[in-house]
Order: C-alpha cells, then structure tokens, then sequence
C-alpha cells in the first residue's frame, strides 16, 4: 500500500468517477485503474463499484477512505514542516567583527536576523581583522567581517564597502585642505597598534614611499585612538565611519593624497566547508545591511554590496 495509491484512491471517491478522477491526477484512467486494482490486490479487498453514475464505496472501502485521508494528511504535514525547516532552519552561526563595526552594526544584523530565522541563534564574536581572518579557518567562525585581510586560498571574500583614510587632528586644530603622504610625517601620531588592520594598511603604503610616521603612542582600541587625539596627545589616521565612535565626531579632520589610502571591508567565508541554508541567509542579511555609521563626503565611502 503505497501513499500514491491511496491519494488515487481517495481522488476517485470525491471525484465520483474513474473518468473524472484520471482528468483530477492528470493521468491516463487505464493508468489510475491498473493503480486502484493493485491497491485491492494488496489489501485482499474490494474497494470501489462501478455503477452507471461513477462509483460507490464498498464497506471495506469506505473504513480504508478514514485511514487514507488521516494518513495523507499526515503526509502533507510533514512535508510542509520539513519546508518550512529549509525556510526558518534552527541551529547557531556564530560571526566575527571588528569592534567599530560591532558596535554599529550588532543590533541591525540581530534585529533582521531574528526577523528572517526565528529558530535559530546568532552568536557575535568581536576582534582584530587578524585574529577573526584566523579564527575563521581554523572553523571557529562561520563568517566574518574583516578590514583588508590577507588573501588566502581557504577564505572567499565579497566586498562590502570602501573608505578614504582621514588625518584626524586635536581639536581646534588647523589642517589643510588636502595632507600628501610625504606630509603625514611631520604630526605626531597615536596609531592602533600592530596586528590592527589600519597599522597594517598604513604600514604597506607608506613603507615602500619611505615615510616614517612620528608614532608617539601604540594602543589597541579606535576608541582609546579618539580619546587619546581629544586630549591632544597627538593626530591619528583612521577611515571616516570609525570617527562615529564617542569623541570622534568633532574632531578635525583632512582627506590624505594624493594618492588617497583605502580601507575595505569585506564579507568572508569559508572554502572548504559548505555553506548551509543558515549561512547563506545570515550572509544575504549581512549585504543588505548598511556599514556606514556616519557619512559626511559621499565621495568618501562606498557602498559595494547590493
């Protein structure tokens, strides 16, 4: 007795007829009676009579029409579960930031992320751009935001947004208008300290032009950079969305270049492993968001993603 039987089965007794219910399935009606007879055959019983109107039930078979609807139904739901496990998977996807970008971005992405799977957990993991690129080959991380990583044949990156590096000044200072790279080493600098992405950027630009920066103070954090620059310790570099940070708003600040010096940000994911439904949705949901937390210049940030 199989499921397809049986919905031939019941088809034909609400159809009335073999000639109506073969139209119903689209089926050829020698097809669906050579269906119902083996249907009979199996369970030793005769099931359906035809009579000049269509047909009618046998006793048998109207105590097997009981059980075929219960067993059809159950049938359809449980298709329509497992559709809907595809559509809402459950489980956990745990994702890598930069802190800057964490902190504007973590309530959005949560937000559309428990909009779009309800089932399933999102863990936010914050770090520096190199120890998150790490940590996602190593199957730590599922994706991952990252500033300018390294390539490597076990990541994929898509581009996500582009921004020019800005001298950012004490307050109340006197900047012109446009600072050439030659120029950056005459501020003194509080700069991110190595591995952060920036140092590094930094570092790959202006170490083949042979301009050393005059870096009074090495700290870990954007935040702890702006706080150091309100207090007049000295000028840092940094793109224009980390200036959103507390502190970074007033701040002075110039456009570098040229040439100008750009820091991407790119959504990265794992080669080796195959993205599950979870992942390429949270990775859709990670697109669609916007990474600028400020913007002053739109000629400044750009937007790559769709």
């Amino acid at each position: 007795m199989e499921l397809r039987q049986l919905l031939y089965f019941v088809t034909v007794v609400d159809a009335g007829s073999f000639s109506r219910g073969a139209v119903a399935l689209n089926l050829a009606q020698p097809s669906l009676s050579r269906q119902i007879a083996l249907l009979e055959a199996d369970l030793g019983q005769r099931l359906l009579v035809r009579t000049g109107r269509g047909v009618t039930t046998t006793d048998a078979g109207v105590a097997l029409l009981v059980h075929a609807r219960a067993m059809l139904d159950i049938s359809r739901r449980a298709r329509d579960e497992l559709q809907e496990l595809d559509e809402s998977p459950g489980g956990r996807i745990v994702v890598g930031m930069p802190p800057r970008v964490a902190l504007g971005l973590s309530t959005p992405l949560i937000q559309q992320f428990r909009e779009r799977f309800p089932r399933a957990v999102i863990t936010i993991l914050e770090g520096l751009s190199v120890s998150l690129r790490e940590s996602l080959i190593a199957g730590r991380l599922d994706l991952a935001l990252l500033f300018d990583p390294a390539a490597s044949p076990q990541l994929s990156f898509q581009p996500l947004m582009r921004e020019k590096l800005l001298l950012v000044a004490p307050p109340k200072s006197k900047l012109p208008a446009r600072v050439g790279l030659a120029a950056l080493a005459n501020y003194p600098m509080v700069l991110p300290s190595a591995p952060n992405a920036i140092r590094h950027l930094l570092d790959s630009v202006l170490g083949p032009r042979r301009i050393e920066l005059q870096v009074l103070a090495e700290v870990g954090a954007v935040h702890t950079v702006l706080a150091l620059v309100a207090t007049g310790v000295g000028c840092t570099i940094l793109p224009e969305s980390a200036l959103g940070a507390p502190g970074g708003e007033a701040l002075p600040r110039a456009p570098i270049g040229p040439p100008s010096i750009w820091n991407a940000l790119v959504l990265a994911t794992p080669t080796a492993r195959p993205a599950t439904r979870l992942v390429r949705g949270t990775a859709e949901v990670l697109q669609e968001l916007d990474f600028r937390r400020r913007e002053t210049d739109p000629g400044d940030i750009y937007r790559l993603s769709k």
